[in-house]
């Protein structure tokens, strides 16, 4: 990797001048390299040369001087760099000698081999899943093919809270609440009752007792409703794996909510939290009977009018919470408490947990990552102190938060859905309780048709194919954070930052490579030489450059938008190269460069679209 070849360098000829000096290294220090916004500022840049000029008491461009110097001396970088450059006011730019590249093979930093358990989708098991769900399971599965990628070994798993409110409410709307329309799917037909229910409940309150009856029998087992529960549950996931089958999402294993309780993890916990002061049962007031977790004031100030000072983990009647049971599942996670689960298939390649089944490698995490939507910032919180208390510092540090912003809809795409847009609101939130939201499923069919009704070659990628990768690359090419609102026809564009750019110009550059073969018998290797390039020759090979580091930066900031923003950005490159620079035509002294610049893109947008789980068709 590039950059991590230049931070070495760099810091020690920074170290060189420090000890000439008289001075230690500090590790205040920040030594980083970035690619210019300016083409003719280089193709890496380092301020350091500012940071040290406080220590060693002179000016930035001196300094910068001095190391340049030391870096000449020291061959350029493994004589990478053909030429080092100061700046004003003290910058260091480095130029690639790119024969020097082309020869080279570059690797990413090793990892040390750590486990890391990714935990992702996790719907509850109620209803048909919606496009908000989708959102969190295209980010988790991206992040686990960027990890895998940069070397870790992953375990992905699927939490189904099968204890929960959700899935008791449709129980309970089964059983009390009339309803009679056709339906292709049962999680459909459960979708119409929740929303029904959740109405009924407004109306008819003695209603919500039923819920309580409910959630009792699923913690116990073994009775009527809570096999009811279960086979609603069962029937729903495996509708839910099928549809993210569709986006290319798979997982290693699904733990039940139910099998955390029912095979004494959360005793198992209990039992721990109970020799720390901050677990105990409250003996007064409005949290009589419950057993919470002290929370520090300092923590929780900000947050009281949502939450009680301390967090009830067990209620007074005896149900968990659910942040009850992820303390549970997270001490698992990290193999600290002295239980397992069983195991068995759940289909060819997945497995579950089971009350009865086989020994298994599952869990025992250097690093858990869960990714939950930003709403659930206080319930993760909440387990990482859990964590710290019972003094497992090291994995309290080690579990991240992939938090998100929710999906709503543009006015175009709720109107498809015959959502009331009259109010001319900028964008439309979903609701489950309310029925209002687009399912995966009948998002897939609307967005298949859009695809098939612009294409006038229908021979290459199915039309299918192509409308789950633009909506999927589409939840991702926003920051986390950021609202997504998802518009059908925006997605489905040709050109501009979308999926369908980044295919179209994979199967671009694999057809000029298969013409260059049939035509000029031409396969692409690395030229002799590498001429004073055209600007846009210089551009795409510059980005392609910065592969790796984009890589490694993605994967320590958990970030999959700057792969889609690298990715877009190398997209357009190409195809500006494509429109500047003849290929097939060009003259024989340029031809090889650019036949190779291409086979270089061709290699690199298809590792890009790999990591983001998009196809790279050979044809659209």
């Amino acid at each position: 990797m590039i950059s991590q070849q230049l931070q070495n360098s760099i810091e020690k000829s920074v170290r060189s001048l420090l000890d000439e000096a008289g001075l230690d290294y500090s590790d205040d220090v920040n030594i980083y390299v970035e690619q210019p916004a300016h083409l003719e500022h280089g193709d890496y840049s380092t301020n350091v040369a500012m940071q040290l000029a406080k220590s060693l008491r002179k000016a930035p461009l001196q300094i910068a001087n001095m190391l340049k110097i030391k870096l000449e001396e020291e061959g350029n970088i493994e004589n990478l760099f053909h030429r080092v450059e100061v700046a004003p006011p003290g910058f260091i730019n480095m130029h690639i000698d790119w024969k020097e590249w082309a020869h080279r093979e570059f690797t990413l930093p090793l990892n040390n081999g750590e486990k890391v358990i990714v935990e992702h989708t996790s719907i509850n098991p109620n209803k048909s899943a919606h496009i908000g769900h989708l959102r969190n399971s295209c980010i988790g599965d991206t992040l686990v093919r960027l990890l895998k990628r940069v070397g870790f070994n992953v375990e992905v798993h699927n939490y189904i809270d099968d204890l929960g409110n959700q899935l008791a409410d449709t129980v309970v709307g089964i059983l009390n609440v009339p309803h009679k329309k056709e339906h292709s799917r049962f999680g459909d037909f459960c979708w119409d009752i929740y929303s029904e229910v959740n109405r009924e409940y407004e109306k008819n309150t003695p209603l919500l007792e039923q819920r309580t009856k409910v959630l009792h029998s699923l913690e116990e087992g073994n009775g009527n409703l809570s096999w009811i529960g279960f086979l609603i549950a069962e029937r729903i996931v495996r509708e839910h794996l099928e549809e993210m089958s569709e986006f290319g999402i798979h997982y290693d294993l699904l733990v039940w909510e139910s099998h955390i309780v029912r095979g004494g993890f959360w005793a198992a916990a209990f039992g721990l939290l109970q020799q720390t002061a901050q677990f105990y049962r409250e003996t007064s007031g409005k949290l009589e009977g419950c057993w919470v977790l002290k929370q520090p004031s300092s923590e929780t100030e900000a947050k009281e009018s949502e939450h009680s000072m301390d967090k009830v983990l067990v209620r007074s009647n005896g149900i968990l919470t659910y942040t009850a049971k992820d303390i549970a599942y997270h001490l698992w996670k990290f193999g600290l408490l002295e239980k397992d689960f069983l195991y068995k298939r759940f289909s060819e390649e997945l497995w579950t947990t089971n009350g009865h089944g086989i020994h298994s490698s599952f869990g025992k995490a250097d690093i858990v990552i869960n990714v939950i939507d930003h709403r659930q910032e206080y319930p993760q919180a909440m387990v990482k102190q859990a964590l710290e208390i019972l003094g497992y510092t090291q994995q309290a540090e080690k579990l991240r938060h992939v938090s998100y912003g929710v999906v709503s809809l543009s006015p175009g795409a709720a109107k498809e859905l015959g959502i009331d847009t009259s109010d001319g609101k900028a964008s439309y939130a979903m609701s489950g309780r309310q029925g209002i939201g687009i399912k995966i499923s009948d998002l897939l069919d609307l967005m298949e048709e859009i695809i098939d009704n612009k294409r006038s070659d229908k021979t290459g990628l199915a039309s299918r194919m192509i409308a789950a990768a633009a909506i999927r690359y589409y939840l991702l090419r926003f920051s986390l954070l950021t609202e997504v609102v998802f518009d059908m026809q925006q997605a489905t564009e040709v050109t501009g930052n979308t999926g369908v750019y980044l295919m179209y110009s994979y199967a671009r550059a694999v057809s000029l490579l298969n013409k260059a073969e049939r035509e000029l018998n031409m396969q692409p290797m690395v030229p002799e030489e590498i001429r004073p390039m055209e600007q846009a020759e210089y551009s795409l090979i510059r980005h392609i450059a910065a592969w790796q580091d984009t890589l490694y930066a993605a994967s320590k900031e958990l970030s999959p938008n700057m792969i889609c923003n690298y990715a877009h950005e190398l997209a357009t490159l190409f195809n500006n190269f494509y429109v500047a620079c003849p290929i097939i035509k060009a003259d024989s002294d340029k031809q090889a460069l650019r036949l190779w610049l291409t086979c270089k893109f061709k290699e690199t947008i298809g590792d890009a679209l790999t990591v983001l789980g998009l196809p790279a068709p050979e044809r659209m």
